[in-house]
């Protein structure tokens, strides 16, 4: 009994440290997005999307509407949107996008992740090129039909629909038809899940377990970072 708990223990601590870093990226981009376009989401799409992703993961209004609050006040604090681009072992790319208030302290803790995880960190463009910038939207599929989504939204940027493991359908577009898919989606009263920027390999690499564990070793550093917002790969 006691090794069960202890098991389940370690489990139920992974997701609550997952759901404490879901938080703390929704809430710098929500910073970001209320700067840039204000505290409305009405007439701020991107703080709309921020409020999509924020009940995607189970963020408590609340929560959402104090980081809202904490991005209009005095001592907001301003965060740059840096990647970082470099290799993992074996010739894997890897791609880290940061918000960071100290891009001193950001570029070093990166450089030591790639580093201690046998990798090494690129110059701007050194990997770029081996992905592909899409934006990504998740759809509840009740009443949906795949095909008729298809022709609908064929017109507003759409490069490849599909499901996931949960049969939730995934639009993706290219990325400057972003904004052309959302407003379609709302146009349409469609229930949107998630909607982000993502970043999808051209080519992957395949490589043997061990292998692999050597480069999501280097993976999970870098998600554990505080500056950092999402890391991409192209690991099959």
């Amino acid at each position: 009994m006691g090794r069960i708990f202890e098991v389940r223990k370690s489990a139920m601590f992974a997701r609550w440290d997952k759901m404490a870093k879901n938080f703390t990226r929704i809430g710098k981009e929500i910073a970001i997005a209320v700067k840039a376009g204000g505290p409305d989401p009405e007439n701020n799409p991107a703080l709309r999307r921020c409020y999509l992703n924020a009940k995607a993961c189970n963020m408590p209004k609340d929560r959402v509407e104090a980081a809202i609050k904490r991005a209009m006040g005095k001592d907001k604090t301003d965060y740059d949107e840096i990647v970082y681009e470099g290799y993992a072992p074996h010739g894997v790319a890897v791609m880290v996008e940061t918000a960071t208030d100290n891009s001193t302290r950001t570029v070093a803790n990166v450089r030591m992740h790639f580093t201690k995880g046998h990798g090494a960190l690129g110059t701007s463009g050194s990997v770029a090129f081996t992905f592909n910038r899409m934006g990504e939207y998740k759809l509840k599929s009740a009443g949906q039909n795949i095909e008729d989504l298809e022709l609908d939204l064929i017109d507003y940027g759409l490069e490849e629909i599909g499901e996931d493991a949960d049969g939730n359908i995934v639009l993706r577009t290219a990325y400057n038809e972003f904004g052309n898919m959302n407003k379609a989606l709302e146009e349409r009263g469609i229930e949107v899940i998630s909607a982000e920027l993502t970043r999808i390999p051209n080519t992957t690499v395949e490589l043997n377990e061990e292998q692999s564990n050597e480069v999501l070793k280097l993976v999970d550093m870098l998600e554990q970072d505080d500056d950092v917002q999402k890391v991409y790969h192209n690991l099959k």
